[in-house]
């Protein structure tokens, strides 16, 4: 065989090989889940949805806002995984 005619040969060969599989496919079924799509339950209500919606309205001045500042840190928090640590308490038994 010349150079020419395995070359036609592979070409073939690859155009029956890449229809096979289109057709294979094609004609898969998609699986569909056994049950209805689970819904996360959100809160009607989250504060802290409302306290970044507040900080962001506030613009500049919300680097200033101490509400602004604890927000964020639980917003870090929450997306880091992290449980926030606990406040300190503030003793006046030793001044």
């Amino acid at each position: 065989m010349d150079g020419k005619t395995l070359a036609r040969l592979g070409a073939v060969v690859f155009v029956a090989v890449a229809v096979t599989a289109t057709v294979i496919e094609m004609t898969r079924k998609e699986d569909a889940p056994a049950s209805s799509p689970v819904r996360l339950l959100q809160p009607e209500r989250d504060p802290l949805r409302e306290g970044q919606r507040r900080c962001q309205q506030l613009g500049q001045q919300a680097a200033g806002d101490a509400e602004c500042l604890r927000v964020w840190a639980e917003t870090r928090d929450r997306f880091l995984g992290r449980t926030p640590a606990p406040a300190a308490p503030q003793s006046t038994e030793g001044r």
